[in-house]
């Protein structure tokens, strides 16, 4: 395929979303593959959410928890969903599928980072999760002409134009300066070495954050609004979800769109869908 529209949503639930309006939006949305975030249930929902779509999904090991698939108007090659070490569960949190753009082999993933919260267990598992997914984009950075593309809730706000209140988030996860430093040496100049904003010095893997390079020094634009109080209507949201491709990939970039819904009563998930067109 010479041309290929990816979506990327946290869905909030499935079931919910398709109650809520999710089907009117893909039906209008003409995307060609959907990475989906939070699933929140078994294979029969999404094959009743997505119709004639193949998909492939990896579900949480709590039920009703996580959740990640993918669904593509054409079948994918191949699917994985390995991920870190042995004895790390990361069910429900990675999928990786391969397709082609033109005539080369891309390979999308669906990610659901951990919430995480400071200084307890579950941000221990955050930070396994964010070392493993280190080693993996560092497997594909090594080669020059990889297409692969990380799409996702990652969780992670990563500089302070990605969080509207971001002065009052400092100590909280999700905006960590460890978490963002994760985040510096993914987006950092390959090979270079890179001083990190919790003080560290990393080394870059040459990633490229499409939203940010899209949009440019500006605040946001956000990705999720909580769904308590006025925080949609103030537009007091979070950049979390993104498009993170290998140079050769977002070379590719032609289009990014946030499909913020026009109003609170609209949304059908508490995240705005990110939309990104890549080319051959």
């Amino acid at each position: 395929m010479p041309h290929l529209r990816v979506a990327s949503i946290n869905v909030n639930g499935i079931r919910a979303a398709v109650r809520n309006g999710m089907n009117a939006w893909l039906d209008a949305a003409e995307v060609d593959v959907v990475t989906v975030q939070e699933v929140r249930g078994q294979d029969e929902h999404l094959a009743a959410a997505f119709p004639e779509w193949h998909v492939v999904h990896d579900e949480a090991t709590a039920k009703g928890r996580a959740g990640v698939a993918i669904a593509s108007r054409t079948p994918a090659l191949a699917s994985r969903t390995d991920f870190g070490e042995p004895d790390f569960d990361s069910k429900g949190r990675w999928i990786e599928a391969d397709f082609l753009l033109g005539d080369r082999p891309l390979t999308i993933v669906s990610a659901y980072v951990h919430t995480g919260e400071a200084d307890t267990p579950r941000q221990d598992e955050k930070w396994r999760f964010l070392d493993a997914m280190s080693m993996r984009m560092t497997q594909w950075s090594a080669a020059d002409d990889t297409l692969a593309l990380i799409t996702g809730d990652l969780n992670v706000g990563h500089r302070e134009l990605d969080i509207k209140n971001w002065r009052g988030n400092r100590t909280k996860a999700g905006f960590l300066p460890r978490e963002r430093a994760y985040f510096d040496r993914f987006l950092g100049a390959a090979g270079e070495p890179i001083d990190c904003v919790d003080g560290t010095v990393g080394t870059g893997l040459g990633w490229v954050d499409i939203g940010r390079r899209h949009h440019g020094e500006i605040p946001g634009p956000y990705t999720w609004w909580s769904m308590r109080g006025k925080a949609f209507d103030n537009d007091s949201g979070w950049r979390i979800d993104y498009h993170l491709a290998t140079s050769a990939l977002a070379e590719r970039a032609t289009g990014y769109t946030i499909a913020r819904a026009a109003t609170y009563a609209e949304r059908w998930s508490d995240h705005a869908p990110v939309i990104v067109d890549y080319t051959w």
